[in-house]
């Protein structure tokens, strides 16, 4: 489990952290204010684009945490700038770098306590591919989407990152 949360979130983090250079590129370029991307979203009931930051930030250092049996750090969700995000996604890919890979031993065994399943918990491998990846890739996605949908130059390889290629 190692592998998932820590090398494959934390990329993807790293990777919306560079989107935010293309955000703050594009509104300086087109002479716009960055916030207005900040709080975008694609639908009138959509939480905004820092909302989106902040929840795959989460989703990320709780599976660091719950997995390896560690305490979950609390950040307050107060960011409102650029450098505010970019600060979350570092403490995040910090944190859960900073918990070595001996720590999710046993990772498949430990359960996990969701606070809106109230007397219900997921075993650690459910909780890893059913909650975190799935909810880190959908924010990660709705970043994505917001940007693009705003004219930033995002593309596909901006989502996938470099990837590990292996002689044939």
């Amino acid at each position: 489990m190692y592998y998932e949360v820590v090398s494959q979130c934390t990329q993807s983090l790293r990777l919306l952290d560079g989107w935010l250079d293309k955000a703050v590129a594009f509104a300086e370029a087109k002479n716009i204010d960055v916030d207005s991307l900040l709080n975008g979203r694609l639908a009138p009931d959509m939480k905004p684009l820092i909302y989106q930051v902040q929840s795959a930030c989460d989703y990320v250092k709780a599976a660091a945490a719950w997995l390896s049996g560690q305490t979950l750090p609390k950040h307050e969700d107060n960011e409102t700038t650029v450098e505010e995000l970019r600060a979350r996604i570092r403490k995040t890919v910090d944190f859960a770098e900073s918990v070595p890979q001996t720590k999710y031993q046993g990772a498949d065994g430990r359960t996990v306590k969701l606070s809106w399943a109230q007397g219900k918990v997921m075993g650690g491998k459910d909780y890893l591919l059913q909650m975190t990846i799935p909810n880190v890739y959908f924010h990660i996605a709705m970043v994505y989407a917001v940007l693009r949908s705003s004219g930033v130059d995002v593309g596909k390889m901006d989502f996938l990152g470099t990837l590990n290629f292996i002689e044939a």
